[in-house]
C-alpha cells in the first residue's frame, strides 16, 4: 500500500474516541465510510430545512425547540467530523500542512 493515508472515520469507537483507517481509499471500509458521510450530510440538509420551517412558523413549543436543538447539535458534530476528515485527506493528497 504505497499511497495509504490515515482517514478519520465518520463514527467513533465504543468510548467515543476517534476511529482512523489507513488505506488507499478503495477498500470496503472506505466505501462504508463514504456512504455514511453521504447519509450524514443528507440528514444535515433535512434538519436544516426542518429548522427553517419550524422557525418560520413562529409557533413552536419549547419541546420542539429542544428536540430540534439536540438533533442539530448531533448533526453539526457529524458534519464537522466529515469536514475534518475530508480536509485532512485533501491536505495529505496535496502535500499541504
Amino acid at each position: 500500500m504505497t499511497d495509504a493515508i490515515a482517514r478519520l472515520l465518520p463514527w467513533t469507537g465504543p468510548e467515543g474516541k476517534p476511529c482512523f483507517l489507513v488505506s488507499d481509499g478503495t477498500g470496503y471500509v472506505s466505501r462504508v465510510a463514504d456512504a455514511m458521510e453521504a447519509a450524514q450530510m443528507a440528514l444535515a440538509a433535512e434538519l436544516l430545512a426542518e429548522a427553517r420551517r419550524v422557525l418560520a412558523g413562529r409557533a413552536w413549543t419549547s419541546g420542539e425547540l429542544h428536540l430540534l436543538t439536540a438533533e442539530l447539535t448531533e448533526s453539526l458534530a457529524e458534519v464537522r467530523r466529515v469536514a475534518e476528515s475530508r480536509g485532512a485527506r485533501l491536505a495529505a493528497l496535496g502535500g499541504e500542512d
